[in-house]
């Protein structure tokens, strides 16, 4: 979650935004003379055709009951989803990405807002996957084509125009169907806007005989991938030659012959390569992977909105969406004890976290009163009581949302410039900055307010360092990954170096009026789990009201650490995904206002996580005495000795016991 651009009240909006961005917020001092009484405001263009990287000039216009226009500047100027657009005190408005944008003013104590839609960019760019094999006359492939508009994003709405060069070889339908017809070579091309992109395709003649599928007939559970492979009794055989069909409840199989079933049921395999065809079959049984769960202890919250938990030996530590962090004595996990409440000069805790041997600990700070936020550091030799060393604000002052230690270095996120900074603390006394990287972003612009600058259109969310790479929740910009020390580009912790970058359109995913971008990120074995997270435009996460979410997880296979492709996803429905941690084929994860989640992530994963069966368990963290009583606002979660801890929002911790597994029927209803 943001602060300072999305968790920050406006005691002005309160009643008809609640909250906004500091970011897309600009007050302008008050004039000192008495104001006449504002009876209506006017905020214009009403509306106009916008397209991201634009700016556009808005004006309020206030008057009086009789209609008389009146004279006054606007004492506020907003705009959201902060994401997508940020306003300076002139009403100067910087478009960053398409979508439904608020932008209002208050003049006199009176608010007004208008809707502008900001159009996705053209399309400039079209990428075609390449073809692994030759193809056999009279063979048919479906290829895949992504068209990206202007400022990067990956438009699944465009049209595309397919043509061949050849069409005696091979010719083309509109969804992207090639039909291989003789021997030669043809290129592919798929056009849209100003972009174009092609593939070259070989078609050979075939003296394939006798195809077959192996293995012929198998068992599975729903979710296991199984990998079917074609033979030929002469001839050459290649899975990705071959076009490949299921017929089935509910299954996929995929062009390298990859097959994964959502629901029980026997499914039929077909592989066909010209007038050659073979079939296979699998019986598929329920996956079964529901366990007991029993909730052990609880550290409770009422009067505060709690946010990330750290466990580490017999105490947790708890940061909150306030002036404070709390730390527990959980050396009987059923009865934790509060040892220290820390005050902290911040409006939010977020990050909380200690080194590899808990002998410091570092907490993130956003929105403190002398607006120098950064990080601190604490000495926690006594982990019942951690004490203030030292801190670091100095490039660092607009807020830090996520920290990540690794050694003795601290990669954390700037919220001024959505840029990543590294600061090495080997002399804990004298943290100093030894690097810093962010996206190239053509939209980004600096926003310049009373309050100081910000850049706008640009924002890193979160960050996770494993094996000298690190793994970036980039909002509107995806994943993004970093050599800072792996060598795979040279990298160090001085000197990042990127490897790749994996982008999803977000406006697509959920549409208009949502704050949406690539939130969380986890690397566990050959896989990263990427979370989003999906807001309104304008909320109060401390109020009492209940904050509709949205937002799934992305499952990207990272194998081809240079080509991190999605392969699958957990979308729990009407539910908001947040932070995860993964260990022994087991993914614990706050999914905001669906609880606690505890999923399968064993063996190969492709598809629909929540629709295979793989949950396991689900907490309902909801409380009639929490901060917002009967509303569960599950954070995130950690294992540790056996245990769970699940941190929510509106209630506390956690304590939850995974005990035996549920006796299932011949069915599994997914996250029941």
């Amino acid at each position: 979650m943001r602060t300072r651009r999305s968790f920050l009240v406006v005691s002005c909006l309160a009643a008809l935004v609640g909250a906004t961005t500091a970011n897309s917020i600009a007050q302008v001092p008050a004039p000192k003379a008495p104001a006449p009484i504002v009876a209506t405001v006017e905020v214009t263009p009403a509306s106009t055709d916008i397209l991201p990287g634009q700016k556009v000039k808005f004006t309020a216009v206030a008057k009086d009951a009789a209609g008389n226009v009146i004279k006054a500047p606007p004492s506020t100027w907003f705009a959201a989803p902060f994401d997508l657009a940020g306003v300076d005190e002139s009403g100067t408005v910087s478009f960053f990405g398409p979508g439904e944008v608020l932008i209002g003013a208050i003049v006199g104590g009176k608010p007004h807002f208008t809707k502008v839609m900001v159009k996705a960019g053209p399309v400039t760019q079209v990428e075609i996957a390449p073809v692994k094999a030759s193809l056999i006359a009279g063979a048919t492939s479906k290829l895949t084509a992504v068209a990206r508009s202007s400022e990067g994003n990956p438009r699944n709405d465009a049209s595309l125009k397919w043509s061949s060069s050849m069409p005696e070889v091979a010719t083309v339908d509109a969804a992207g169907v090639v039909r291989a017809l003789a021997p030669g070579r043809a290129q592919i091309s798929a056009s849209s806007g100003s972009g174009t992109g092609t593939v070259s395709v070989t078609v050979v003649n075939s003296n394939l005989a006798g195809l077959s599928i192996e293995p012929r007939s198998t068992n599975a559970r729903t979710g296991d991938v199984v990998r079917f492979n074609v033979r030929a009794r002469s001839g050459q055989a290649d899975n990705s030659a071959v076009r490949w069909t299921v017929s089935g409840p509910a299954a996929t199989v995929d062009a390298d012959g990859g097959f994964v079933a959502e629901l029980p049921g026997s499914y039929v395999i077909t592989a066909a390569s010209g007038r050659e065809e073979a079939i296979a079959s699998v019986v598929v049984a329920p996956r079964n992977a529901e366990r007991e769960l029993d909730v052990v202890g609880r550290a409770r919250t009422k009067d505060f909105a709690a946010a990330e938990v750290w466990v580490f030996g017999n105490y947790a530590y708890l940061s909150t969406i306030s002036d404070k962090f709390l730390v527990y004595d959980i050396s009987d996990p059923a009865s934790p004890k509060l040892t220290d409440t820390i005050k902290v000069d911040a409006r939010i805790v977020n990050d909380i976290t200690t080194t590899a041997d808990g002998k410091i600990l570092v907490i993130s700070r956003e929105g403190a009163s002398n607006r120098k936020n950064g990080i601190a550091f604490y000495d926690n030799s006594d982990p019942a009581h951690p004490k203030l060393v030292s801190e670091y604000t100095a490039t660092v002052t607009g807020g830090v949302h996520s920290a990540f230690v690794d050694t003795h270095y601290v990669y954390l996120t700037d919220d001024a410039t959505g840029s990543m900074r590294v600061i090495d603390f080997a002399d804990l006394k004298n943290p100093k900055e030894v690097a810093r990287w962010e996206v190239p972003n053509q939209v980004a612009a600096t926003i310049r307010t009373s309050e100081g600058e910000t850049v706008g259109g640009r924002y890193l969310h979160d960050l996770q360092v494993k094996d000298g790479l690190a793994y970036l929740a980039y909002w509107r910009d995806g994943m993004i990954v970093l050599d800072v020390g792996n060598g795979i580009k040279g990298g160090s912790p001085e000197r990042p170096v990127l490897v790749s970058q994996l982008r999803f359109n977000h406006h697509e995913l959920y549409g208009n009026g949502w704050l949406a971008g690539t939130h969380s990120v986890f690397r566990y074995k050959n896989y990263v789990f990427v979370g989003d997270e999906v807001f309104p435009p304008i909320f109060d996460v401390q109020g009492r009201e209940r904050v509709p979410v949205r937002g799934i997880v992305h499952v990207v296979d990272v194998s081809d650490i240079s080509n991190p492709r999605k392969v699958g996803e957990y979308p729990v429905p009407e539910s908001g995904a947040h932070n995860m941690w993964v260990e022994d084929d087991i993914m614990y994860m706050g999914y905001y206002n669906g609880g606690g989640r505890i999923v399968d992530v064993s063996g190969e994963l492709r598809g629909d996580l929540y629709r295979q069966g793989r949950e396991i368990g689900h907490l309902w963290a909801g409380d009639p005495d929490g901060f917002k009583p009967n509303l569960p606002f599950t954070w995130g979660a950690q294992p540790h000795k056996g245990l769970v801890y699940f941190n929510d929002v509106h209630s506390g911790i956690w304590i939850v016991k995974l005990g035996d597994a549920k006796t299932k029927g011949s069915t599994t209803t997914p996250g029941h």
